[in-house]
């Protein structure tokens, strides 16, 4: 057969078939909060999820429903064998380890402080995703949250954030950014997270309390914020119940959270 006969008949096989289609990027989400960043960034892709990504504290749970969940192990991720590993906690350092070795890419979650701290994660994640456009979009719904906040003209009310663990938060969280860029003056002072006795909240009570996660019934059910004395203390002092779905991971629904906490009757 002539050279020139066979480049043809190559050619109408190639036509006959059809134009041949990329694959589906295949993501593997470690833990609840990478759930959140490649359902709402990849949800095209071929997802393995997190044993908790439709949890009633799962922001993204709906749109999880019906989708693979896999254990954050090993042998998991080699049967699944992803082209992408979303992580913010979830995966032993073995795991990643293992897994960059075999040529996968890790996106990391940052444990951010500040809302420009989420956006940095969100560009990050959503270019590793390969799609940045919705990255910007989710960072344009962030700005369009904050944008509704006024900061108070005068002096900011204190305000005192407490889970029904019995655990507050101070500087360098996200938690305190969202009540400083709500309009609040943060009570707790000191840095990280920290406990809060009852017997303080007792003797000093604050002047506002900032609820969080009291929205999940069977959690910390006996735990020191849902003590009678710290109702008591909180009864008629209660700026914003924030549920466990906007505070449960660094992403762009802590901007929510703050509109939530600006807004609250």
């Amino acid at each position: 057969m002539k050279p020139r006969a066979l480049v043809m008949m190559v050619a109408l096989a190639g036509l006959a078939a059809g134009p041949v289609t990329a694959a589906p990027l295949r993501v593997l989400s470690l833990d609840q909060c990478a759930d959140q960043y490649v359902l709402a960034l990849a949800p095209d892709a071929e997802l393995a999820l997190s044993p908790r990504a439709d949890d009633p504290d799962s922001r993204l749970r709906e749109a999880a429903r019906g989708r693979r969940q896999v254990r954050p192990t090993l042998e998991a991720a080699i049967a699944f064998q992803p082209d992408v590993v979303v992580r913010y906690w979830g995966g032993e350092p073995r795991l990643l380890a293992a897994l960059e070795r075999r040529g996968v890419q890790v996106l990391l979650i940052d444990d951010a402080t500040d809302m420009a701290g989420v956006q940095t994660t969100i560009r990050t994640v959503s270019a590793g995703l390969g799609h940045a456009d919705r990255g910007e979009a989710l960072i344009r719904h962030m700005d369009a949250q904050l944008a509704t906040v006024s900061p108070p003209s005068g002096s900011r009310p204190g305000a005192l954030y407490l889970t029904a663990g019995g655990f507050t938060a101070g500087r360098e969280t996200l938690v305190g950014a969202i009540l400083v860029a709500a309009g609040f003056a943060n009570l707790a002072v000191s840095p990280g997270f920290a406990p809060v006795s009852v017997e303080r909240i007792a003797l000093n009570r604050p002047a506002r309390f900032v609820l969080g996660f009291f929205d999940q019934i069977r959690a910390d059910w006996r735990g020191p914020g849902r003590h009678p004395v710290v109702r008591r203390a909180a009864a008629g002092r209660v700026a914003a119940r924030l549920p466990a779905t906007v505070l449960s991971c660094p992403a762009w629904f802590a901007a929510d959270a703050t509109a939530l906490l600006a807004h609250a009757p």
